[in-house]
Parts: C-alpha cells; structure tokens; sequence
C-alpha cells in the first residue's frame, strides 16, 4: 500500500510539475503585460508538434531539437505576437475585453494551423526530452520559479517590470522602454508554455485539440494564485496534480458512485478551475471604485452601425437556395440553420447584453443530449415523447441551466466572467458528455414528417424565422435599451434604474435556451449526439467567429454559421479555425469584427431607430437651435409608482431629503471615507468641494449604492437605503451622473433619455421629449452617442438622469470639459431644478460655478468634510485642475 502511495505522488508529481510550469508562466506574462494569455495551451502543443517533427520526423537527436524548439521557436512566437498583436492594442489602450478576445483569436489561430501543418490524427510517438524522474522535474520547476521571483525582486529589470505592472504610462515618461518589458514577459511565458508542451506530450497521444484544452485546464493554478503569487501557483500545481493521481485508487460502490469518482479524478483541475473562477471574482477587475466610472461593455459591439436592408435581402436568398440542391450538398446545408440558432445565443448574451460567455457550447450539447433522453424515455421520471416535444421539453430544461454561467455574471466582469463560463463549459463536457452512462446508446431521429433533408431544413427555417424575430422585437423595445445601456455602461445603467443582476439573468437564461434549440437541431440534424461536436474547444471557435462577423447583430450569427459550415465542408479540417483566428487578431486593428472593418454605415440620419415601446414614443420635432433653453422645469403629472408614493408619505415638508450618518469605506487599507455627515435638503444646491483624492466621488459611490459604507447609514427621505442596490435606489427617486461620462454610446440621444425614462422612479410618457426640449437636444436625438462631443454628451448624461424624474440628483463634476456658454447654460438649469424643488448635491472643481450655483459648500480633505458653510464663508478648497474630457 506505501508503494502505491508512493507511485502514485510521483505520477502526480510528474503532472503537477508540468501543470506549474503553467502557472508561472501565464502570471510572468500577466504581470508584465496585462494580458491573461489563453492562447497559452496553444502555444504549447505548437511547440510539442515542433520537437516531435524534427525528432521523429526529421530524425534529429532530442538535444538540439529540444534547443531549437524551446529557446528559438516557443519565444519566437511569443515575440510575434507581441510584436503584431499585442503591442498595437496597448498602444490605443485596448481594453481587457479586447485583448482577451485577441488571445482567442490567437489560440483559433494555432490550432487551425495545426491542424493543417498535421493533421487532426493523435500521435502518441512524442519525443522524451526530460528525465522520466518527477523529483528532477519538481527541482526544475522549483529552481525556475526562484529564479523568477528573484528576478523580479531584486534585479533591475525586477523593478522596471513592477513599473510597468503599477502603471505602463507612467513607467514611460520616467525612461523605461514597456514595450522590451512587454517583449520578455511574452518570450518568457512561451518558453514555459512550450517545455509545459514537451513535458506533458510523451504521457498523451498528441493532437491539436487535446494537449491545448488540457493546458488550458492547468490554468486553475494561476488563477488560484490570483496572477500574481509563484510560490502559490506552483504549490497548488503540486497539490492538484498529487491529489488527482491519489483519487485514481479509491474504486466506492455503487451504479453511479464509481464513473462519478473516476470522473473528478481524471479531472481535478477541471474542478479546480471551475473553484479557481468563482471565488476568485477580482481577477483582471478594477477596484470596486473603478469599476464603477469604467464602461464594461462587450469585446467587438460598435455603435452606429446599421445592417442595411440588402444585406438581410441576400442572406434570405442564400438561406432559401439549399432547397433547390440535392445529396450531400443539402444534408450539409441542414447544419447551418441550426448552428446559426446556437450563435444567435451569443448574440442576445455578448452582442446584447455584454457579457462574455464562452460555455454556450455546452447549452448547445445538453439540448441534443436531453433530446435524445427524452425522446428515447431515457430522462428520469418523464416518458418517451414524440422528437419536436422532446425537442421543446429539452429547451425548457436547459435554459434555467443557464444560470450556471449566469450567476457568476452578477458580480464578475471581463476575464473573470470569461474565466467562469469556460469553467463551466468545461465541466458539463467532461461530467456530462465524457461519461459512457450518460450518452452511451443514443440515437437522434428526426420528427414524424420532417426525416427527408428538404423537409427538416423547411422546419429549421421555420424556427430560426421565429427565432430571429424574437430578438428583433427584443433589441426594439424597452428591454433591448436596458441591455444595451448594461452593456455599453454597467454602473450608469444602474443609476438609471436598470436592474442589472436580473437582465444578467434573464440574457443567460434565454441564451442557454436558444444554444439548446440549435444543438438539439443539431443533432437530429446528423442523426447522432456526437460529443466533438460541443467540444468544449469549439465553443470557443463559435464564440470568435461570431464576435469577427458582428456580434451586435442576428445577420452576423447566420454569416458565421455559414462560413463555418462551408469551410469545413469544402476544404481541408482546419483551414475554418485558421480563417476565423486570422480574423479575430484582426479585432485588435479593426474593434467592431467584418462589419467596422467594411464601414457598413448608414447615413446619419438612418443610424438608428425611433425610441418606441409601450410607455414611451418620440415623435421628431423641428430643427432647432443647440443653445439650452433657460426655462423653468416644466412638470407634467406623471404615473406615480407605488415606491415613489411611499417615499413621498414620508418625507416631512421642508425635511432633508438625503442624508448620510458616520459614512466610512476604505479600499486596499486605505481610508477614502472616513465618518462622514452631509445632509441634502430640497430645492437647495449643496456643493462638495476638494483636492482630487479628497474622497469626494467615493462619497457618491456610497450614497448611490455603487460601493457599500463599512461603517454608516444612507437615508432617503427617511428610509434607510444603505443596503439596495444602485437600480433601488434610482426607483426611489435618487439619481446621478458620472465624473466619467456615463452614456450609452450604443444607443441614440434619444434612447439614453427613454432608458432613464423607462427605468427611472416615475414613468412618464412625455419625459424624452420634454427633455430633448428643455436640454436643446432634438437636432441630434437621432444621432449616435458614440459621435457627438463632449459638451452634447454631458447634456445627453443629465437628460438620462432627469428623465425619471427625480427626487435628488447627484453631478460629479458636470462642467468637467464644458466650455463657459455651456457652463452658463448648465448653472440656468440646474438652478431652475432646484427652484422647483429638486434636492442637488454637486461635487465641482470649479469654484466660480460653485459660488454661483451652491447654497451650501461643504469641503471634503482625506476622506472628511472639515468646513461647511454658504459659499461666501466657506474656505477655498485646494481645486486640482479641471481637465477636459477624455483627458486621462
């Protein structure tokens, strides 16, 4: 039994070495670029197919190919794609979004060139190159790792790379080249992604799919370290890797105890991912504080782009010319339909609601897989069914699954929710598809009347027309601008009263819905359930296809679908994931995917659609002047809500409508806030003056809901609102506008104002166009938000807000960019809301404005307000510059 133990923690070692290698080298590259590489599996089975070609092969002796392939061909690679990559993305400044779809792109790219320099076949004739000794492999891994950490701490270069990881511009001016930084931490992490390759390749049969997923299952170990600690990373690569070999030898009884146990010790780091992922929500996220000003809106959605009528013209004719072809030709055509349903889930997820989700493969897979339970009386407790009501019954099961993926969406953005999703994917196909007693023995047929190919392809049709026109009527109306206002700004739409958690929700469940009509079509398509099918790694494939041909739009899910049925069926296994990674790093050249590339833009004036919806109608008015009107604000008598009507009841005439009580909030140790009193009265301006970093917008974070007190109370007319949410807090009649401008850039003039409108504390329907008016906005209420200035966009953010018609109204810094008319102008309206009763607490640097607008100023230093009284007697506060928009 000791010899077992033993055996087994040196096969466990020998995997665990490897899985470290991983680790370190994702964190290296991570903290010296930014970039979490998922390309870095790929990467590794390159350089494994590289050593095993100029071995077996080409018959060289293991030493030189060995040298070549990882000091020359694995760093080479990681130049190249920092070169033409990467080092174009940081210099515009990309996103997280962005790059992270570009290491997508990269990963699609290799494999597809794998495939095609190789073929798809699995070898298991990968060369030895290491000692077959896991205590000389650990020593390696353990010297490399110490020779990293010390790298970075106590040499030059050390610093310079802490330099660059605090703060890349910054670094710049004081004389360090980031971009060689930027070039070693790329070279470094491919070396070690290519010896993690040679390592791991002799105990696999090496293919292109499977080396690269199980890299990409190692990821675990960095994430766990949180991308940052070596010493943890390589200690839980040990750990997983011992604990999976150890689970190979407990063999419980039981039908389902048994496959279950095997399953999770096959998979340890699968689990461990999945762990990794949803308790570490901060990976790649901002502080709570920066995530509140910073726009999250998905990888590749442009604003202003309009599908033009042609466009959708031809893809009808496209779709309905199969009807004419016979054989094979059609038989491969039934596929595209119902591929093309599967990628209009990442539609409705990615393209409407911004979030990231590269797990939809396995929505796709459950629905063929419960098709085919049901259908063949297999599923627990429900008998044999008919195909299509065995299809239906099988959507209805597995939407709500989407809550799997969604329900990490709630508090994690970008990476992280990336990371999640993928976990997850990765699990239902390792938990679900991979086990023989859950799809052993299944067939698919076709429904009674549908079996011939012509006509099952006339039902797809049928159900993709009804599926599209479903999100049509989605992306029109008054949910579609709530997930369009979630996706181009989270924290805005939330003061806007959108409610962000359920939309999140509802986006995952309808997309899991949607993936599982496609896969169960799918499958009855071919007649099978074929697990490669919903390959985890195909999922990522379907996710960048859409993403490059529009994913802010249904036409390109249908194109997508097309072009990769098409290349897979008419050219060589591969040559569709070379094409679509090629496109994908285009992404970094050209946001926006095809369609941005090919400046597909309307005219102006047809860029987007009237606002309509079941409350709210713009109708298009005369051209008039840009100058605001300095009018009394006007107030029609609105539908009241039950919320609002509550609140009025309990407010006292002439009470303080907002008050905060000894608020606190400290981030990373430090105190931003710090036991803070601020009474905001009715029809009074209160203004809150101080340096930058004086803790002032941290204050309205608080008071919005953004961030939570760890110490204090929020009252709203009375009511303790310090624990509801920004979307409650709006509803009750609290609104706000953003230090950085917080509009949707996706969406018209018109549309940011009937989301405010829509979702604000009183439902009016004369709202939008009493605020175009008030706010001389009606010449551009049809105009994109993404092309107008800044002056324009400051009025569009107010309008948002004014729109629900509220109680109080929170500025930061509304002048910040605004040139003197404007201000002027601004000072006439704001002073008009406040005559009319409106409570307005404003934080601005410039004093002049404050000195004219504010009843009562309140200076805020290092987190205290430390003097209060009318503007004449209050002490100056030391004003930081006021920096024009856009400006960092």
């Amino acid at each position: 039994m000791a010899s077992l133990t033993y055996d087994l923690t040196l096969a466990g070692l020998s995997v665990g070495s490897a899985a470290a290698l991983t680790g370190i080298g994702l964190v290296v590259t991570y903290r010296a670029t930014g970039v979490f590489n998922l390309a870095h599996g790929a990467i590794a089975m390159v350089t494994a197919y590289v050593l095993r070609e100029l071995v077996v092969v080409h018959g060289w002796p293991p030493a030189p190919a060995a040298a070549l392939s990882l000091l020359v061909v694995a760093p080479g690679i990681g130049l190249a794609l920092d070169r033409l990559v990467f080092r174009p993305l940081a210099a515009r400044e990309a996103g997280p979004a962005e790059t992270l779809v570009a290491t997508l792109g990269v990963f699609v790219l290799l494999v597809g060139a794998a495939y095609l320099a190789w073929g798809g076949d699995a070898r298991g004739d990968a060369p030895v190159i290491v000692p077959d000794d896991p205590w000389a492999q650990l020593a390696a891994v353990v010297a490399l790792a110490a020779a990293v950490g010390a790298v970075t701490r106590w040499t030059r270069f050390g610093t310079r790379l802490r330099a660059v990881v605090d703060d890349r511009r910054l670094a710049v001016l004081g004389g360090i080249d980031a971009d060689r930084v930027a070039a070693a931490g790329w070279a470094f992490g491919a070396f070690t992604a290519g010896l993690g390759g040679v390592l791991l390749a002799p105990y696999l049969r090496l293919d292109p799919y499977g080396l690269s997923l199980l890299v990409m299952e190692t990821m675990a170990v960095a994430v766990a370290a949180g991308m940052r600690s070596l010493p943890v990373a390589v200690g839980v690569a040990l750990v997983v890797g011992v604990g999976q070999s150890q689970l190979t030898r407990l063999h419980p009884r039981g039908s389902w105890q048994e496959p279950l146990l095997q399953a999770v010790g096959a998979n340890l780091f699968v689990v461990a991912l999945l762990m990794a992922a949803l308790l570490m929500p901060a990976i790649g996220d901002p502080s709570p504080g920066a995530a509140a000003a910073r726009p999250v809106a998905a990888p590749a959605v442009t604003a202003g782009l309009r599908t033009p009528p042609w466009a959708w013209a031809v893809c009808g004719v496209l779709f309905l010319l199969p009807l004419g072809l016979a054989g094979t030709d059609l038989t491969t055509s039934v596929q595209v339909p119902a591929l093309g349903l599967v990628l209009l889930s990442l539609v409705v997820v990615t393209g409407l609601g911004g979030q990231i989700s590269l797990g939809q493969a396995a929505y796709a897979g459950l629905g063929a897989l419960f098709t085919a339970l049901l259908a063949a009386g297999r599923f627990p407790l429900v008998p044999a069914l008919p195909e299509l009501p065995a299809l239906a019954l099988a959507v209805l099961l597995v939407a709500p699954l989407g809550l799997l993926a969604g329900a990490p969406a709630v508090r994690r953005r970008g990476l992280a929710l990336a990371l999640a999703t993928f976990a997850v994917g990765v699990a239902v196909s390792r938990f679900v598809f991979a086990q023989p007693y859950a799809v052993s023995g299944l067939d698919l047929r076709r429904p009674a009347g549908f079996t011939a190919d012509r006509a099952y392809y006339v039902l797809e049709l049928v159900l993709l027309a009804a599926a599209l026109a479903a999100v049509h009527l989605l992306r029109r109306g008054r949910t579609g601008r709530a997930l369009a206002a979630v996706r181009d700004h989270e924290a805005g739409a939330a003061a806007a009263g959108v409610p962000v958690p359920l939309l999140k929700l509802c986006t995952f469940v309808a997309g899991a819905g949607l993936a599982a009509l496609g896969g169960g079509l799918l499958g009855m398509g071919v007649r099978s359930f074929d697990v490669a099918a919903f390959d985890p790694l195909r999922g990522l494939l379907w996710f960048a296809a859409v993403l490059v041909l529009g994913v802010d739009s249904p036409l390109g899910a249908l194109a997508a679908a097309a072009l990769l049925v098409g290349l897979d069926a008419g050219t060589k296994e591969g040559v569709a994931a070379a094409v679509v990674g090629v496109l994908a790093v285009l992404l970094g050249r050209a946001p926006g995917g095809l369609p941005a590339l090919l400046r597909l833009r309307a005219p102006a004036a047809r860029r987007t659609r009237p606002v309509r919806g079941r409350r709210t109608k713009v109708r298009r008015a005369k051209r008039r002047r840009t100058t605001v009107r300095h009018t009394k604000v006007r107030r029609t008598k609105p539908r009241r809500t039950k919320a609002r009507d509550r609140t009025a009841r309990g407010t006292a005439a002439g009470g303080v409508r907002l008050t905060a009580r000894r608020i606190s909030l400290s981030y990373d140790g430090i105190t931003a806030v710090d036991g803070v009193d601020l009474a905001v009265p009715p029809g009074r301006v209160t203004a809150l003056t101080g340096p930058n970093g004086a803790g002032k917008s941290t204050l309205f974070d608080c008071l919005c809901g953004t961030a939570r007190p760890r110490r204090g109370r929020v009252l709203l007319d009375g009511r303790d609102i310090t624990r509801l949410p920004p979307y409650r807090r709006a509803r009750l009649g609290l609104a706000r506008t953003f230090q950085q401008l917080a509009v949707f850039p996706g969406l018209s003039v018109a549309e940011n104002i009937a989301v405010g409108a829509e979702q604000g504390a009183v439902r009016d329907p004369e709202a939008v166009e009493r605020i175009l008016r008030l706010l001389a906005l009606g010449p551009v209420r049809d105009a994109p938000a993404a092309d107008l200035p800044t002056g324009t966009l400051r009025r569009v953010e107010l309008g948002r807000a004014l729109a629900g018609a509220p109680r109080v109204l929170l500025l930061d810094e509304p002048a910040a960019g605004l040139d003197s008319a404007e201000i002027e102008a601004l000072r006439h309206v704001l002073r008009a809301l406040a005559a009319d009763g409106m409570a307005l607490l404003l934080v601005e640097h410039d004093l002049e404005l404050v000195g004219a607008l504010a009843d009562v100023v309140h200076v805020m230093t290092d987190g205290r307000i430390t003097a209060a009284g009318p503007p004449a007697a209050a002490p100056a506060a030391p004003a930081a510059p006021q920096t024009a928009w856009g400006a960092p």
